[in-house]
């Protein structure tokens, strides 16, 4: 059987750099190499995009950028490529030596911004070829937390409170921000980056002075900024996978030992309990899934998706966060991990994101 040529990208220009890293070369490390060709991308900080021939430990440490770039140096060439227009040929050429290769599908394992917020897959899609993930819409809709936070809102999602406030606006006028903010929610309030995962940017503000500092980290992030009131609850999240008829996973729990999950809890301390699968009564763990599911239908998602919840104390509301349309995805990760529990190995996950990939191209074309 003819091998498929599949086009892993890692890295990306994002603040969530390092993270693609991890998850690319996990996927890496589990694809069938005797199913694929594997031709792996990587994309520098500043956006330059390098063939990448080495170890895949060295994408994991980060040092395959300057492996990269010893060969460009010795070899004495641009160790460039680029995608080409060429129809039906999906063409990518590897400027090191001419070489043209046709590319089955592309694996954008890549997160935030200019990676899975829409930017690259409208790449793919003048380019012709298969992609693994949401399409345009879906992921720039996704990426956004305040224009998902309003469509979700109009289709009657139950959401937490939440705003949007414009960096610049804030500049021009902090105290009648400020205070706009204060006659609308009551401390603490979570501050995030419109635009951005991984927990990047995000505060949870206590007083009026902790509000400033987090609007202003936030503001380094994105233009636009999310104000949310605080839930007290559980965290849960439901992993989706799929394009028209997606299924979803058994949900998990995810047990801080930080005020939230933040970045330095999910990435440096790793002190976070999980809890795979959740334990919750029957009724809600299916509420949880059929929602997820209608999320993920309503955004127009395709591929994959990690549609994260709370459930609030008292109420048991189940209360949307936020939907990310390519989550972490090294084997310890939280999609990974309920996909595995209902019933879905990673090595077989990694295939059907390949093959709906494929199903989603032909359909449309």
């Amino acid at each position: 059987m003819k091998k498929m040529n599949i086009m892993v990208i890692f890295g990306g220009k994002s603040g969530e750099h390092e993270i693609s890293l991890i998850s690319a070369a996990s996927i890496l490390r589990a694809m069938d190499k005797n199913k694929y060709n594997i031709i792996t991308i990587g994309i520098t900080k500043k956006g330059i995009w390098k063939l990448y021939e080495g170890p895949i430990d060295e994408i994991e440490n980060g040092n395959w950028e300057e492996i990269a770039d010893r060969a460009e140096r010795k070899e004495g060439f641009k160790n460039r490529m680029s995608l080409l227009p060429t129809g039906e040929d999906n063409g990518i050429v590897t400027l090191s030596n001419g070489k043209t290769e046709k590319i089955d599908v592309i694996f954008p394992v890549l997160h935030g911004p200019f990676g899975e917020d829409g930017t690259i897959q409208g790449l793919f899609e003048m380019m012709n070829i298969p992609y693994v993930g949401a399409g345009v819409l879906a992921s720039s809709v996704a990426m956004d937390k305040g224009i998902a936070k309003k469509l979700l809102q109009a289709d009657g999602i139950p959401q937490a409170k939440y705003d949007v406030i414009r960096f610049k606006q804030y500049k021009q006028d902090k105290t009648g921000i400020i205070e706009k903010i204060e006659d609308y929610f009551e401390y603490p309030v979570f501050i995030k980056p419109a635009n951005m995962g991984s927990s990047v940017g995000i505060t949870k503000a206590h007083n009026r002075k902790e509000l400033k500092g987090a609007i202003e980290l936030a503001g380094e992030h994105d233009r636009k900024i999310v104000i949310e009131e605080n839930i007290g609850g559980r965290e849960i999240e439901c992993a989706v996978l799929g394009n028209d008829d997606p299924i979803a996973s058994l949900p998990a729990e995810i047990i801080p030992t930080a005020e939230f999950y933040d970045y330095h809890d999910k990435y440096i301390a790793g002190t976070t309990r999980f809890v795979v699968p959740a334990d919750l009564p029957e009724d809600t763990t299916e509420k949880v899934r059929d929602t997820a599911i209608k999320v993920y239908k309503l955004l127009d998602c395709t591929g994959l998706a990690r549609v994260d919840f709370f459930i609030e104390d008292g109420t048991d509301r189940i209360l949307l966060n936020e939907v990310n349309t390519m989550p972490g995805f090294t084997k310890i990760s939280m999609y990974p991990k309920m996909m595995d529990v209902t019933g879905i190995k990673y090595e077989d996950l990694i295939d059907r994101l390949i093959a709906l990939a494929i199903e989603r191209f032909n359909e449309r074309n």
